[in-house]
Order: structure tokens, then sequence, then C-alpha cells
């Protein structure tokens, strides 16, 4: 009955349930899962003498007066007065003219907004709502839920639905966690925790149903996880790999510097996986320049000397390339071949590399997402890598698996992963982290100025080059769009090697250019015949530049927090001093904090988890990591604690009934099998 269209809900019908649909309420569940984002408390307002100001408020009153003006620099300007028995406050929108229809002098009124004093008190484009003179219990009187909108929906009609599909289906709302379960952790039942999380009786009704519903949420996610790490641990045979031998010993004797204590834990940890008949699942996370692709070669030597070939997959074809060119300078010395796979490789090359990997003459492949085309068919597949794991969804990983027989699996990526997030899109692999950098690293200099001292940036940059340094000066766009002021690469370049930078080699990157004129741009750059490259975030991951020592971010408001680390990652990679210029004008208090945390911290590990509590999950990872896209009500920075309730309690039910046999479990194996079904992941076969 959850799956019956809201259109049939009274009240919907065929034009609001169009409506709705921009809401992504499409069925009944949808509606009654579609959460408050906050509270009023309406069973006492505040007097308007009593707010105080630059704290948000609710206050309800009369509108005493109306009026429509220009300001100073012609924009319009509508306002209205709210009294009520203790003063006034005003309201103010700015160039929304069309708001005069809303309001007329007499209604009874409620604002929410943030309480600023300037003449008088006021609050600026403040939510409202009038009140009728028969107010209803759902809107007046009580903790009032206050909704996501769209267009044409308004707060009261979605609480009139909203309350009308919970009287109707109340007893449609089974449980699906088992009542075990239930009893033993105190949750609400299913149809009582809807109802106060939508209309509690007070903030402690509501902290238990927000509870309940977390904590499902939590645990329909790690029971997922549990099935597949029992599925693959238990079930799935791999590959015993011998990790000791004349390959490795002289693969270790090759490297021209001494290991980090933190690369020989996790090449312990590997080398037990690869040894184990189980099929080895594992994330290496490590800051920037931390030395996880070293580790990556260690793993794909050992794959190497036990006669299987190694998969090396990375987001991009710069990525890809450079990593060709690393191991192959790594490990054709010591006897293993390695190749290379790109979409943008002539007919010829590709057909070669194809032919050579059928027939098991390359040891090693290192390609992007080419890699799980149809086409290619390895020999003995005995090792997957894939760098930058963020970049690619679950599916990707599981298709390039399929190309072996249970081969061992290595994802690797430079965004640290808070532990909340790892628990759960990452939360079926076991993970290694490498947290110390390389020796001779120096942290480096950042500094955030302002647009109009851009001139004294690029004269430090000049002084850089003259010293025999490079340069990277970072814009977010490729090209300028019409009504945008963002300033853009392309345009850029064009002006920073005529003005600015006439003196020396500037040159250009960015993501539309092709495979073999960005390879060109980089070669040169490497090779120091370019002085300052002018790029977007194509260089984000894995280009090592050693010579280049400054780096300019234009518009750092407009890049994530983990992002704004990784581009600083590019510089720092030699022994000069090394600095980063954050060209900003943060408006926002998002922005301001990912600022100020750039500025105090270089840990990529702490960054992260800002970065999380700053943007949320849902922005974190970019591409959609299956889980993470199922939460609607759950935080997993904010409920940290719940989240390790419930991977408790799923792991140890998984373990007491991996079939989820038991008649207790019944349900809960029907709506895991409904809810993630779609993913082509085969949880419930074990």
């Amino acid at each position: 009955m959850l799956k019956d269209s809201a259109q049939y809900v009274k009240g919907v019908g065929p034009q609001r349930f169009k409506i709705l649909n921009r809401l992504g309420i499409n069925t009944v569940g949808d509606l009654l899962y579609h959460f408050p984002r906050r509270y009023e408390d309406r069973r006492k307002f505040v007097p308007i003498t009593k707010i105080e100001v630059g704290t948000y408020a609710t206050v309800k009153g009369e509108i005493l007066k109306t009026g429509l003006r220009r300001s100073k620099r012609g924009l319009s300007v509508f306002q209205i007065a709210i009294g009520d028995d203790s003063g006034i406050i005003e309201a103010v929108w700015f160039n929304q003219p069309f708001m005069k229809r809303y309001f007329k002098i007499g209604q009874e009124i409620i604002l929410y907004g943030k309480v600023e004093r300037y003449r008088q008190l006021q609050m600026n484009a403040p939510e409202f709502e009038f009140i009728s003179r028969s107010e209803s219990f759902l809107h007046m009187g009580r903790i009032v839920p206050v909704y996501p909108l769209t267009q044409n929906v308004n707060q009261r009609y979605l609480r009139t639905i909203i309350d009308r599909a919970l009287q109707k289906y109340d007893s449609y709302l089974s449980d699906v966690l088992p009542g075990g379960l239930r009893e033993k952790l105190n949750l609400l039942p299913m149809n009582l925790a809807l109802r106060y999380i939508h209309y509690p009786q007070d903030f402690a009704q509501r902290d238990s149903a927000y509870q309940r519903l977390v904590f499902e949420e939590f645990f329909l996610l790690q029971m997922v996880l549990a099935l597949h790490r029992r599925r693959r641990k238990e079930i799935e045979l791999g590959i015993a790999h011998r990790a000791e031998g004349e390959l490795v010993t002289r693969f270790l004797q090759s490297l021209p510097f001494e290991l980090t204590a933190g690369q020989k834990k996790v090449i312990g940890e590997i080398e037990d996986d690869m040894r184990s008949k189980r099929a080895m699942n594992r994330l290496l996370q490590g800051d920037v320049g931390s030395g996880k692709t070293i580790v990556a070669a260690y793993a794909l030597v050992i794959n190497a000397q036990s006669g299987f070939q190694g998969a090396f997959m990375a987001p991009t074809e710069i990525l890809a390339e450079q990593h060709y060119f690393l191991l192959s300078k790594l490990l054709m010395p010591l006897g293993v071949s390695v190749g290379m796979l790109i979409s943008s490789m002539n007919q010829r090359s590709k057909a070669q590399v194809l032919e050579d990997i059928k027939s098991g003459a390359l040891d090693i492949v290192v390609g992007t997402h080419a890699l799980i085309e149809q086409a290619i068919e390895f020999t003995k597949l005995g090792l997957v890598v894939i760098d930058e794991q963020h970049k690619f969804g679950i599916q990707q990983r599981s298709l390039l698996r399929k190309k072996g027989f249970n081969p061992d699996c290595l994802v690797m990526t430079a965004t640290p992963i808070p532990r909340t997030l790892a628990m759960t899109v990452y939360g079926d692999l076991d993970i290694s982290t490498i947290r110390e950098m390389p020796k001779g690293r120096e942290p480096i200099s950042t500094f955030a100025i302002r647009e109009n001292d851009i001139k004294s940036a690029y004269a430090f940059v000049r002084e850089e080059v003259k010293k025999g340094r490079q340069a990277y000066i970072v814009y977010p766009v490729i090209r300028k769009a019409k009504l945008a002021e963002l300033k853009a690469a392309t345009e850029m370049h064009e002006r920073l090697k005529k003005d600015e930078f006439s003196l020396f080699n500037v040159g250009l990157i960015h993501g539309q250019m092709r495979s073999d004129e960005k390879e060109k741009v980089m070669r040169e750059f490497k090779d120091k015949k370019i002085d300052v490259l002018v790029s977007t975030t194509v260089i984000e991951v894995g280009i090592d530049i050693a010579n280049a020592s400054v780096m300019v971010i234009e518009h750092a408001e407009r890049f994530g927090l983990s992002q704004l680390h990784q581009l600083r990652g590019r510089i720092g990679r030699g022994p000069h001093p090394s600095y980063c210029i954050l060209v900003t004008e943060p408006q926002t208090d998002k922005a301001k904090l990912r600022l100020e945390a750039m500025l105090s911290s270089q840990n990529g590990f702490e960054l992260a988890q800002q970065d999380l509590d700053i943007r949320g999950p849902g922005k974190f990872f970019g591409p959609a990591q299956h889980g993470e896209s199922e939460l609607k009500i759950g935080n997993i920075a904010r409920d940290m604690e719940l989240m390790e309730l419930a991977r408790r309690e799923a792991f140890g039910l998984v373990q007491c009934d991996p079939h989820l046999k038991a008649s207790q479990n019944y349900a809960l194996k029907r709506i895991l099998s409904e809810k993630y079904g779609s993913a082509k992941i085969n949880l419930l076969s074990a």
C-alpha cells in the first residue's frame, strides 16, 4: 500500500501530484518519508520586544503596514510592519515587488527568520505563513513541522496531506526490524515513529522518533555491507599468491628511497591478504603524496611473481599515463611488462594491447574506464588496483573484477575518508591507512587574498619563476559563460601570457583537450619548458612536478575543501619552499569555514572530516556510491554513535543468521531485496 501513488491521497489529485513530483514525492511512502527540515515551537510565541538580535526567531502578529519603494541603488524594496501587544518588527524583501500581492493590512501572520537591528528590529526575507481565524490543530498551538518546499506548495498544504496519509495508512506501517532487536534497543514501532517525527507532542517524542528512523536507515545499509562481506570472505575463493621471492626482493632493492613506516605496515597487511585463499578487498587511503602508488606497485609485483596479470584503473587519461610511466620505470627493468589502454589511443595501438592482454604477454595494464569494456579479455587476472576510488561507482569496481575469477582488489584514495563514511560507502572493505608523509616534504605556506590584491599574487609568482621555480594558476571553469562573473582558464591564459607573464612561457591545460595535447603540455611543464601553467581541476589528482613551488587558486570559494586540499597537494613535492595563494571572496558561512580550515590545517584527515561536516555526505564523494544516497533522514557525520550501533547489530545478526532464514527476519530479507536488488550485487545468494 505504501507503493500506491500519492495522487490518490485526499487533497492531491493529478495536477498537484505533478508538483509534488518535484520534491521526489511519487508514492505514499515518499510522502510519509518527506521529513521536516526543522520545527517551530508554536506552543508559546516570544513577544517581539523579547527577541534577541542576531538569533533566529518565530514571531506572531498582525500586519500593520505594507510598502514598496526603491533603494538608492535602484533595487525594489518591499516591506511590511508586524505588530503584537509588545512591539513592532519589519520584514523586508529585496527585488521581489510581486510580494505585495500576498500581504494585506490586518492579516495575522507568523514570521521566521534572523533578527537584525537597523533603525528598528528587522527580518530579511523571512519565511512566513498566514493564520486563519479558525486554526486547525495541525498548524497552531503545538510543535509544527517545517518541510522542504517547491514552487506552488506551501507548508500548510504539506502538513495537511501528510497527516491524512498517516491516518489512512497507519495500519500498513509494518516493522522490518526484528521484534527482539527493537525491544532490546527500546525503539519505537514504525507507525509511532512516523507520527512523532511529523507531529510530536514534545521534543522528547521527536528525538525518540528520529532515533528509531535513523537507526533503521543505518541498519539496512549495514545489513547490505555485512551480507556482502560475509559472502566474499566466507564463500568466495580467491587466489593464494606467493608473497616472497626473487622478484619482490629485487623490486625492494631497486627503490631509490626507503619506505616509510606507514608504507611498510600497509604492505604487511596487503601481503597477508594476498597470501590468503580469500579474495582481497582492501581500501588504501593516504594523504596527497603519502606514497600509495609504490604500495600498489609492490602488490602488482607480488601478483606478477605468482604468474598473474594485474589491472590498474585510473579516473582520467592523464593520470593513467602518469601511472603507466612510473610503473614502466620501476618494473620493466625487472622484466615485468607494462602496457596502457586508454580511449584516445589509435585503433592499431589499442588492438595490439588487447591482443597482448588476451595472450598474457602483458603482466600489467594501466588504463581508464576502457579497461571495463566488454572486448577486453584477460588470461589470468589476479589483481585489480583502482586509483581515486571516489571517482568511480561500486558498479565499475565490480565490472573490472569480473574480468577474472575473484581477483584481489586494492582501491586507493587520496581523499582521506572520515571513519563514519568509511563505515558506509566502504563498509564492505578492509581499510589500510598511510598517515605520515615521506621524509623531506615541508609544509606548504597557505595564504588568502581578495581579488583586488591579485596583482601582488602575480608579482610573487614572477619572483618565484625568476628563481627557477614553476607555478600553477587554477580556475574553476574552462570558458567564460555569458552571464557568469567567474574568470575562466582559456580567457585568462590569453591575457596572462600577453600581460602579467609576458616574459615567461605560459601553458594551458584543461579537461576538454585531447589526451595527446594534455600529455604534451604536461611533458613540457615537467621538462621546464613551461614556467606558468594555467589549469582547471584536471590537475587535481596525480600529476607530480617537483619543481612547482607556487599555486594560485582563483575563485577558491567555488571549490570544496577536499578539492582545495587535493589541488594544493600538487605543489610542495620538491626541496623548495612552496606557497598556495587562495584568491577568494567568501560570501557564505560555509565558504568562510572552508577558507579557515585551509589556512589552519594541512592534515588531509582533519580536512576530510571538516569537509564532511560542512558539505554533508551527499557532496563529499561526487559520483553516486551505492549506499549513502539511500539516507533520507540520518546524517552519518552527526549520528556517528547510531551508525556504530547499527553496524554492530547488523554484523551480529548476519553472523547468527547468514541466510536470514529465521521467521523474525523474513520482513528484513524482503525489504533488503526490494531496496538493493537493483544494484546487481547478489547479496542474499549466500
